[in-house]
């Protein structure tokens, strides 16, 4: 007959729960993942299978009781470093639905607002258009598994369990600042061509008060925004790849940076 001693039933729950909960952290926050469109049970399904793949070539997890404190304190140590990676990436596509949103409000579609299952809220039409482009970008350069092989890199440099340098946090909440940057840099063009636009609208209407301008207006800074979005979109799959590189970097910086052993005072 088959016996488990308790001490080998807590080594089981401890070496399956704590990877699986960075695990799902990261399904949880990364982009694509975390995709309202794709259901719960499929994302679960997919962490699932994630965390039986990477398990047996874990680090051995050194053993502690399951039902502690510092058990409790490791599990939400591992949400926080799941949610971490995810999170980090997210942050760039945050600042291509910014860029969105501005060149929306500039060609005066700010008012046609959508659901966006990327990010779980409401969109205007031209940031739904850039943010579901990027997703497509991202999955062609098979960013959604560089980011499982980021995750499968991060239990090699912080094992299960193992203390970390609040540091690395800190980079990603100052890297948030990048978010406003790249959303004007990549609207940058749209927003300077549509400004001229209305500002020689403006001209036309001072000079001919009886122009109608919202008769006018609209449809000139509509059409004008979208032949500028079509031409920029040109350009658009190169500057993310270079965008979404520099995330992954910023993993890895972060990833080195918990791994650091903290100084003592």
């Amino acid at each position: 007959m088959l016996s488990v001693t308790q001490a080998q039933l807590q080594a089981w729950v401890i070496a399956f729960m704590l990877p699986m909960t960075r695990i799902l952290a990261l399904i949880t926050s990364a982009p694509f993942w975390s995709n309202r469109g794709i259901s719960v049970r499929i994302r679960l399904a997919a962490g699932m299978a994630i965390g039986i793949a990477v398990l047996p070539a874990l680090p051995e997890i050194r053993p502690f009781p399951a039902d502690s404190w510092f058990a409790l304190g490791a599990l939400m140590q591992e949400m926080m470093i799941g949610l971490a990676i995810g999170f980090a990436m997210r942050i760039f596509f945050a600042a291509v639905d910014l860029a969105g949103e501005m060149v929306g409000l500039q060609m005066g579609l700010s008012f046609a607002v959508f659901f966006n299952p990327q990010t779980g809220g409401q969109s205007s039409a031209i940031a739904s258009l850039l943010t579901l482009t990027c997703t497509v970008i991202f999955v062609v350069m098979d960013g959604h598994l560089l980011l499982v092989e980021a995750l499968v890199r991060s239990f090699e440099w912080l094992p299960v369990a193992h203390l970390i340098n609040p540091e690395g946090f800190a980079l990603i909440s100052r890297s948030v600042v990048s978010v406003f940057a790249l959303g004007v840099l990549l609207t940058l063009p749209m927003v300077v061509t549509l400004m001229v636009t209305n500002i020689a609208l403006g001209v036309l209407t001072r000079a001919a008060p009886q122009l109608n301008i919202f008769a006018v207006g609209f449809p000139v800074t509509i059409s004008i925004g979208y032949l500028v979005l079509g031409y920029g979109l040109t350009f658009f799959g190169p500057l993310l790849e270079q965008i979404f590189h520099y995330g992954f970097e910023s993993i890895d910086l972060m990833l080195k940076t918990l791994a650091t052993i903290p100084e003592m005072p």
